[in-house]
């Protein structure tokens, strides 16, 4: 399909499929699909017996032996849900079935001996035959890398994974402690600094119940209802298939923590109705990218990131999540002020209203799907409950179900739920039990600590070299990793270098989580652009390119916030109310001098065009500059410097509209 073509028209079937979340990896069939669900049956009976100590036939677990069993148990599964060669699905190979036996011995001698580790401390001394079980483990832990995380994983976790073995040869600043093969591998399995640390406390604490809840509010018409309120809120305005996409794509985002999962589920539904509008098929892919990647940020969810986020900060997560409203918030509006100036521009209309869906009626369909929302966040929010949270919204979501003719669940559909869920738990343990290599042979080397030195070293007393050095190390790894596996692996790396130099701690981990998500639309990975520009018909580079320019903000508004903690409401009122609302107008002339058009003004046209685009960027990035001690400004002198810059962009886009008076 090419830029003009016709869109393929959307079939009811299609929206189904896309917004519910069935897709054709559960197609998991004979004993492999029933070990699948036992297994994730079985492993969720064992979270919620551990985390409201409900003690189910007198077992009381200690968090070892707790994360061995679960973290095995998924292990074992992701060797029948992932191919040798790649995909998900299928019928398992032999060899698949002897990977999965060997998992489950392995992890049954680990639980069986955790007590023991504890008190003899085996990651330094272990004996003999917990060594042997600690090197097939943890080769079983680099092939499920693999499989679910791709080559180029695999390819660092290897590399990090082994690097203790010959961290003495390694030349300054990277190199560090050296132990000998045996000594590292039962380290990795046995330290609670190492696959079992940090990552797999928060997966075993908190996310698991997240992932539930996401994957049940889709499998129960979550999907569909956001959708369909999105529609009735924004369809009908100009560009209003994208500003759709925009919310839709946010709200699943937000639950899924997957930017392609997310590309593939909404973009299904919104990337045929943008072209089906007028928009460009590289437009609709680009938009479609830029607002699932922006999900991932967004509160109150934010996939499993900001769970990780939590454990690693031992701050409540609540706290996470009000700090990343904001930026988020800013992200969303320059996306959605450049869509409003890109369809004003090209005198674009919202959907047809007979094509629509009423408010009022989607409202009175939805309102189980608010009410559990509101269950989520009180719980969260008023009682912080973070770990039991989910698991009471979901059991709330399954009983109001039942009584909804239209999605509820059948054996059928409730058995691809739970397949569903166990093959999203088991790719997610598989990456973090992979990645949390990395962050043990960090802890083994003490290598942490010198980059840390040279990293301030090398930059000096200048924070903005620190940050754009901070900020491309994060761009770099982000290309091959997983969201999560990204901000693990910086969060151990990079974030004490910046704590280093004087920088808010929690504006810092959200600064490298922000640059770590820029890969996903930014050429020449862009995994999120290509992937909607394979349903779009587009160019793939190009549509990389335009979600670059559409994306723009996720470049700026990390520098804006990690310099004034109070873009993440660590300030007191007045001066978060001030920075907001000075970020809100800067971040929206940024984006009319991105899409040469300034909304409810008029175009930046002809020979002095672009100069005076560039005037209004600059301006913008003024206003919305908040007060910080590297620019020497204050809000107020930053403003006034910003309002000037943008004064003569913004006569000129009016002037030419009297003259030449188009939609604005």
């Amino acid at each position: 399909m090419t830029e003009h073509d016709t869109p393929p028209a959307g079939s009811k079937g299609l929206e189904q499929v896309a917004i519910d979340g069935a897709t054709p990896a559960e197609l998991i069939s004979g004993p492999a699909r029933w070990v699948v669900v036992i297994g994730t049956l079985l492993s969720l009976v064992l979270v919620i017996n551990q985390l409201f100590n409900i003690q189910l036939l007198g077992i009381v677990l200690i968090e070892g032996r707790y994360l061995y069993v679960l973290g095995g148990l998924f292990l074992a599964l992701s060797f029948l849900i992932f191919q040798m060669r790649g995909g998900k699905g299928g019928n398992p190979s032999l060899l698949d079935w002897l990977l999965f036996a060997l998992s489950i011995a392995c992890t049954g001698y680990l639980a069986q001996t955790a007590q023991q580790n504890l008190s003899q401390g085996w990651e330094y001394a272990a004996p003999e035959m917990a060594q042997y079980v600690s090197v097939v483990f943890f080769f079983l832990i680099l092939e499920a890398t693999r499989r679910a995380g791709g080559l180029v994983l695999f390819i660092i976790v290897t590399v990090f994974a082994f690097y203790p073995t010959f961290a003495g040869q390694v030349p300054d600043p990277f190199s560090g402690f050296q132990s000998t093969f045996m000594q590292t591998v039962p380290y990795h399995i046995y330290s609670a600094e190492s696959s079992f640390g940090i990552p797999m406390k928060a997966f075993g604490g908190v996310v698991i119940g997240f992932i539930l809840f996401g994957a049940v509010l889709q499998r129960t018409g979550g999907g569909q209802f956001f959708n369909d309120l999105a529609l009735g809120l924004v369809g009908g305005y100009r560009g209003g298939a994208a500003k759709v996409s925009i919310f839709a794509s946010g709200f699943m985002g937000s639950m899924s923590g997957s930017v392609i999962s997310n590309v593939l589920t909404t973009g299904a539904v919104s990337i045929p109705a943008m072209r089906k509008t007028g928009f460009s098929a590289k437009t609709a892919a680009a938009t479609e990218a830029c607002a699932s990647t922006g999900g991932v940020l967004m509160p109150p969810i934010m996939g499993a990131t900001a769970f990780v986020m939590a454990s690693f900060l031992s701050r409540p997560y609540v706290e996470i999540a009000l700090a990343a409203a904001i930026p988020s918030l800013l992200f969303y509006w320059g996306l959605f002020t450049q869509i409003d100036a890109y369809s004003a521009k090209r005198g674009l209309r919202g959907l047809p209203k007979p094509d629509l869906p009423r408010l009022r009626e989607v409202m009175i369909e939805g309102w189980p799907y608010i009410f559990v929302f509101a269950l989520l966040l009180y719980m969260m929010i008023g009682l912080r409950q973070e770990s039991s949270a989910p698991f009471y919204a979901t059991a709330l979501l399954l009983v109001v179900n039942q009584f909804r003719a239209s999605h509820r669940l059948n054996v059928t559909r409730l058995g691809n739920m739970i397949v569903g869920v166990g093959m999203g738990l088991a790719e997610l343990t598989a990456i973090l039990l992979g990645v949390g290599l990395i962050v043990g042979s960090f802890s083994a080397t003490g290598l942490a600590g010198t980059l840390v030195n040279e990293l301030v070293f090398i930059a000096g007393d200048n924070t903005l070299v620190l940050l754009l050095m901070g900020a491309v190390t994060a761009f770099i790894f982000g290309m091959g990793m997983t969201v999560t596996a990204c901000y693990i692996f910086l969060a151990v790396v990079l974030a004490p270098a910046l704590e280093a130099g004087g920088l808010n701690q929690l504006a810092v981990h959200l600064f490298i989580l922000y640059w770590g998500m820029v890969s996903y639309i930014t050429p020449p990975v862009a995994l999120g652009a290509f992937a909607a520009s394979t349903m779009a018909g587009s160019n793939p580079i190009a549509t990389g390119f335009e979600a670059m320019r559409l994306g723009g903000v996720i470049y700026i508004a990390p520098f804006f916030f990690v310099l004034n903690p109070a873009l993440i409401g660590q300030a007191p009122a007045w001066e978060v109310t001030v920075a907001l609302s000075c970020a809100l107008l800067g971040v929206a002339m940024i984006s009319s001098a991105l899409q040469g058009y300034v909304s409810l003004v008029g175009p930046l046209d002809g020979g002095a065009g672009l100069p005076l685009r560039i005037m209004l960027f600059f301006g913008g990035v003024l206003i919305a500059m908040p007060h910080n001690e590297l620019a020497n400004l204050g809000y107020a002198l930053s403003f006034l410097i910003g309002a000037a810059l943008c004064a003569l962009p913004i006569f000129v886009a009016w002037r030419a509209n009297t003259t030449d008076p188009r939609p604005a």
